[in-house]
């Protein structure tokens, strides 16, 4: 596992080729697992391989985050995991972030790579994201936490810059 978590990287480009449902299955099961807090498991995750949906999330991300038209900000990804969180929940950010961290730990670990997406929350702020919600049958008020970019990587995966000192202190 700590190896594991020493050599995951962002990917920031992807084969065309899709991850087989059974992978993303496994992946989705290892977010289902991250801790919450008291146990209220008050996230969800949705997926998205569909191309005709992936690219309206590609557009409508490109614009919120400023880029001009054609820029992808998924950087080829064919597939994503989007996790949600009760919008009502005090700990929504904190346990979409594990349940996020949980994603791409356990994309590497099955040799598909991965990489944090911003721009969920302002997307299901729009009409548009409460109305995908409302036609999966949710009817409750979920925030955006992240996408998870899936795909297999395009070249190299990066290697790890080397750690800052100074980040730990010791009270013993």
């Amino acid at each position: 596992m700590l190896e594991q978590l020493r050599n995951r990287r962002s990917v920031r480009k992807y084969k065309a080729d899709m991850v087989p449902q059974e992978i993303l299955d496994q992946i989705i099961e290892a977010g289902l697992y991250a801790p919450s807090g008291k146990g209220q498991q008050n996230t969800i995750i949705i997926q998205v391989t569909d191309q005709a949906l992936r690219d309206k999330i590609v557009r409508m991300n490109c614009k919120i985050g400023g880029w001009e038209a054609g820029f992808d900000p998924f950087y080829g990804a064919p597939a994503m995991l989007i996790v949600l969180a009760k919008k009502d929940w005090p700990n929504r950010v904190y346990d979409g972030s594990v349940v996020m961290e949980n994603l791409m730990v356990a994309a590497h670990a099955l040799g598909v790579g991965s990489c944090w997406i911003h721009r969920a929350k302002e997307e299901f702020e729009t009409p548009w994201g409460k109305e995908l919600l409302k036609s999966l049958g949710i009817e409750e008020d979920y925030e955006g936490i992240g996408h998870c970019a899936l795909g297999y990587a395009e070249g190299e995966t990066p290697k790890a810059a080397a750690r800052k000192d100074g980040r730990v202190y010791y009270i013993k």
